[in-house]
């Protein structure tokens, strides 16, 4: 693999605003008991970086230069110890559903087939939903749609008996040469991604939405018709299921896991997790693409734990591999190499819950070679969603090793994240799925028509 030249990390001159979380326990779910969302405001990119240094839970979430911090009651005193005045911005809200039956060994006796009604927490779909979905999809649609396994999770690497495969499904009016797995397809390709972080639970609905909006709606929607005879649509609803399966197994109170589970590194990090204090590694933090930058943390039970080396998780290979199978690498290898104006290719890595349309680069303010073209297809998603739009630093944080960064500076395909607003709550009603997709379908749209020549 090609390493992309260094160049120096800009800090952002923002103010930081921390949610002071509730009180201490050990285990990390959503109950308005024992965590709270904190709003902390003074600081900068500098101090951003220490509350990932400090292993704070910082959300992906910014109103105005203040940002977010998940926590339990003893998170507050310990960032006003630290020199920031947190005010508490939201108790997560207290549920009473039932975990459902899926663990991370599966029952011998579970069925063969995913049962495809399969929730939890009010509606969310399992992990064993999501791929029953993607199978009764492509048996339904043949004329349509195609599953594709791209690779397994690191607990199925370890043990066949646990984790998951990792699974994409490719949607469009297919034809010869269509949603195989070659950089030289005679169409261009958008892709989606969502759940690469667990617990950003809305996402991984909203793909399961998506998708049935494209199938449902060829033949008899213009705009969908039109996409699928020109474009292939891949989606991969669960970037992180052994995390996902962890999740869900809180039930109406899902555990917070937002990494892979990976252990490897020790730490003695919370088992069961907390938001704070959790084993794993942060897969949207592990890509080769300026690892080891901003926003990352050497500490093995942090939220933002960047793995032992860039792209050294499975499931982090496994989804760049996909990546180079579906899209040429179009861009030279240093920094400032412009992907040129005959490139195809698009991307969304969809997140929760901050409102925001983001480009690279994350891992610096410095801007992209591709910075106005970039620009200006945010600024359209923005025009559909209502949302804010800009380079993370410049409305977000930085965080290097990330997906959308990785995508396009290895690749230059045009990259994106979608940080959805989830009705303004971290851990929001089932029903907040609606109100997302509703604002997003437009942005997913557009940006998948503009795949055939996002730079042109």
């Amino acid at each position: 693999m090609r390493r992309r030249a260094l160049s120096t990390l800009t800090a952002v001159g923002a103010a930081i605003v921390l949610v002071a979380a509730g009180p201490v326990t050990n285990s990390a779910i959503a109950d308005s008991t024992q965590l709270y969302v904190d709003e902390v405001p003074g600081g900068s990119q500098a101090g951003a970086q220490r509350l990932f240094d400090a292993r704070f839970d910082v959300l992906e979430n910014r109103t105005g230069s203040d940002l977010y911090v998940l926590g339990d009651t003893s998170t507050g005193a310990t960032l006003r110890a630290k020199g920031f005045k947190p005010t508490i911005a939201e108790k997560l809200r207290p549920t009473g559903w039932s975990a459902p039956s899926t663990r991370l060994v599966p029952d011998a006796a579970a069925p063969a087939v995913a049962p495809i009604d399969e929730t939890y927490d009010g509606g969310y779909h399992t992990v064993r939903a999501q791929y029953g979905h993607l199978d009764k999809v492509a048996a339904d649609h043949p004329d349509l749609a195609t599953v594709v396994d791209y690779g397994d999770s690191y607990l199925k690497q370890r043990n066949s008996a646990t984790g998951y495969d990792l699974k994409a499904i490719c949607i469009t009016h297919r034809q010869s040469g269509d949603c195989a797995l070659t950089p030289s397809a005679p169409k261009p390709r958008f892709l989606l991604m969502t759940q690469i972080h667990a617990r950003e639970i809305v996402t991984g609905d909203l793909a399961w939405r998506f998708i049935d909006h494209l199938v449902g709606n060829y033949g008899t929607a213009s705009d969908v018709t039109t996409l699928l005879n020109g474009t292939e649509v891949w989606v991969v609803p669960i970037v992180n299921p052994d995390g996902v399966d962890l999740v869900q197994q809180g039930g109406n109170r899902p555990y917070l896991q937002r990494k892979n589970l990976d252990k490897s590194a020790g730490g003695n990090c919370a088992n069961p997790p907390t938001g704070s204090n959790q084993a794993g590694v942060d897969l949207n933090r592990n890509t080769s693409t300026h690892w080891g930058g901003a926003g990352t943390s050497t500490n093995p039970c942090s939220q933002t734990y960047r793995g032992a080396s860039g792209d050294s998780e499975p499931e982090t290979r496994a989804i760049e591999n996909l990546f180079r199978q579906l899209f040429a690498d179009q861009r030279g290898p240093l920094d400032t190499d412009a992907a040129p104006a005959t490139t195809r290719g698009a991307m969304i890595s969809m997140h929760s819950f901050a409102g925001m349309d983001l480009f690279p680069w994350g891992w610096t303010n410095t801007h992209s070679p591709n910075d106005a073209k970039l620009r200006a297809i945010a600024s359209t998603m923005s025009q559909f969603n209502g949302y804010q739009f800009g380079q993370p630093g410049e409305i977000l944080y930085n965080a290097s090793g990330t997906s959308d960064d990785w995508s396009y500076g290895e690749l230059g395909i045009a990259s994106f994240t979608i940080e959805a607003a989830s009705c303004g709550s971290f851990t929001p009603a089932y029903s907040c799925t609606t109100t997302d997709f509703n604002k997003n379908l437009p942005a997913l749209m557009y940006v998948a028509s503009v795949a055939k020549a996002p730079y042109a």
